[in-house]
């Protein structure tokens, strides 16, 4: 049996910090307030926003490969697929020990009285540095 070519589409993934990727993928997977959102070629148009996570792009050759990523949004139209986040990075690029002092600041942080902005922002802290080490862990051996 011949293995057929799966159908690709144009994707864009960039940060404050540079562009990430800028190719053909055949899928990618995006962390979402409700759960994961996959997109395949001629996926439906929309504009989504993007939690803290994990994105994995499939390359046109089948590999996969990981971005840990803070907030941001997903453009999906005519085939392209634009995504903008405050940070990404390769969980290989994570210094481990510097997310674990993160995740420990932002956690002492959250039992002491703050305001209700405050609260939310620890949290967010907390909930990236806990992103950052698992993801640091669990991708960084992977290609």
């Amino acid at each position: 049996m011949s293995e057929q070519k799966m159908p690709t589409f144009g994707l864009q993934v960039v940060s404050v910090n540079g562009t990430f990727y800028d190719d053909r993928a055949q899928e990618i997977i995006l962390p979402c307030e409700d759960g994961e959102l996959a997109v395949l070629a001629n996926h439906e148009e929309m504009i989504l926003a993007i939690s803290d996570g994990v994105i994995k792009i499939k390359k046109p050759s089948g590999e996969w490969i990981y971005g840990v990523v803070s907030l941001g949004s997903v453009q999906i139209a005519h085939n392209r697929c634009i995504v903008i986040v405050n940070t990404v990075e390769r969980p290989e690029d994570i210094d481990k020990v510097r997310a674990q002092e993160a995740y420990d600041f932002a956690r002492e942080h959250l039992l002491q009285k703050q305001s209700i902005k405050e609260f939310k922002k620890s949290q967010a802290g907390l909930a990236r540095a806990l992103t950052r080490l698992k993801a640091s862990s669990k991708y960084s051996g992977l290609k």
